[in-house]
This record gives structure tokens, C-alpha cells and sequence, in this order.
């Protein structure tokens, strides 16, 4: 590696706003998220699935398909 061209690496905190905090390593210092995978609907399983039935009924009534 060529000296002096890389940024510094340097450990830092990264915070959640659910209030989870990482410790990691970073070019940038005192990184704030606004979600994480403890937080996230997809990792939680809290997702909620929307119902597209009452779109394609609403969409066949308005166009008189079947």
C-alpha cells in the first residue's frame, strides 16, 4: 500500500435510534442511524404484509373484467 493516500481507520460507535450501539471500525466517527437489524421489520418479523386482493377486485370492478 502506497503511504499517506488511504484515510485513517479508526474504531467508532455506531447508535441506533431504537438505542442499540455498535462498536466497529470506521473512516468517520460517531456514526447515527436511524434503523438496525434489531429494529429493522424484516430481520424483527414484525413485517406487515399488505393485501392486494382488494386491488385487483377494485381493478376488475372498474374495468368490468369478469
Amino acid at each position: 500500500m502506497k503511504e499517506g493516500i488511504h484515510p485513517n481507520y479508526k474504531p467508532t460507535v455506531i447508535k441506533c435510534a431504537c438505542g442499540a450501539v455498535y462498536e466497529t471500525g470506521s473512516t468517520k466517527q460517531n456514526i447515527s442511524v436511524e434503523i438496525c437489524s434489531k429494529c429493522h421489520p424484516f430481520y424483527t418479523g414484525k413485517q406487515k404484509l399488505v393485501d392486494t386482493s382488494g386491488r385487483v377486485d377494485k381493478f376488475n370492478k372498474k374495468y368490468g373484467i369478469k
